[in-house]
């Protein structure tokens, strides 16, 4: 697994190829919009001379974790010859369906197929391959050159060698990998989504305002910042998606997205993606500023 693909260069996508060529794989960073591949690398860059500054690398090290990774924004030219694909594009379960049909034709039959999806079924994504064995999700925690954890998680069908392989390979990066299994939301999610959506119906039924709440979480339970600031640099849109795949995976009603949240997202009120959530990103500035609706 020296050469890595990793498909989708937003977010979690760039972090994810800026952890890999940190670690001397060769990476190829594919996304159709060669505007998203740019920005993505001017990323890693940006992130990298952080490092850098905090000592934690040399410039030798960014020069080369640089030089590692090879944009394309062809996916058959960025899938010639890699051991391991990490799909990190939208989290939308037909889109998702889609591309793994896709790099499953265009893949070597023994390239293992990795999703970092945070709450899709593995066993579905997993069904739309031929090689459900060598399908595993492999989800990194936002931002992903700085958090620790990585979810591993095995579909129905995922072989022994192939989950070994991953937990392995991820200790190598660093990373602290936990092995869970295929139920909606993973672990991760499935308890904090809720968290965030009782956050959310807390403020919607008028129980107390947006920093109140945050406060109340970050000094009463040691959280570093509150769910309602979370949901923002997590982006509503990502909350509510999980939300409605923990509604849909359970049929529990207690997974039912708050109106509220239902109604922002609608509104294009994404977070920090949008400029807006709960808090108001615009200013540029690096205190929090509740946004205009939520104002007494």
């Amino acid at each position: 697994m020296k050469n890595i693909a990793v498909i989708g260069s937003g977010t979690m996508g760039n972090g994810i190829a800026h952890v890999f060529a940190q670690n001397n794989h060769h990476v190829s960073l594919i996304d159709i919009s060669t505007a998203a591949l740019e920005k993505a690398l001017a990323t890693i860059e940006k992130n990298l001379d952080r490092q850098l500054i905090k000592g934690k690398i040399d410039e030798q090290t960014k020069t080369k974790t640089l030089e590692n990774i090879t944009a394309f924004s062809s996916l058959e030219e960025g899938l010639k010859d890699v051991g391991l694909v990490v799909e990190a594009a939208t989290e939308n379960v037909e889109l998702k369906l889609k591309i793994f049909g896709q790099i499953d034709k265009a893949c070597d039959e023994s390239t293992v197929l990795a999703t970092n999806t945070s709450s899709i079924s593995i066993t579905k994504i997993a069904a739309a391959t031929k090689r459900p064995d060598k399908v595993i999700g492999m989800h990194f925690m936002n931002p992903v050159p700085v958090m620790k954890l990585v979810e591993v998680i095995r579909g129905y069908a995922t072989s022994d060698e192939v989950t070994g392989q991953i937990m392995r390979l991820s200790e190598k990066l660093g990373k602290i990998p936990v092995e869970v299994n295929d139920y909606p939301g993973f672990v991760a999610n499935r308890i904090l989504m809720p968290m965030i959506n009782e956050a959310v119906y807390t403020l919607f039924e008028g129980v107390a305002g947006v920093e109140q709440i945050d406060t109340v979480m970050k000094l009463g339970m040691a959280h570093p910042m509150g769910p309602l600031q979370l949901a923002d640099f997590i982006g509503l849109d990502v909350c509510l998606s999980i939300l409605k795949v923990l509604h849909e995976g359970f049929g529990d009603q207690k997974y039912a997205p708050c109106p509220l949240l239902v109604n922002m997202v609608v509104a294009g009120k994404l977070g920090i993606k949008s400029g807006e959530g709960f808090y108001d990103y615009s200013l540029g500035t690096k205190d929090l500023v509740i946004a205009d609706n939520f104002r007494k």
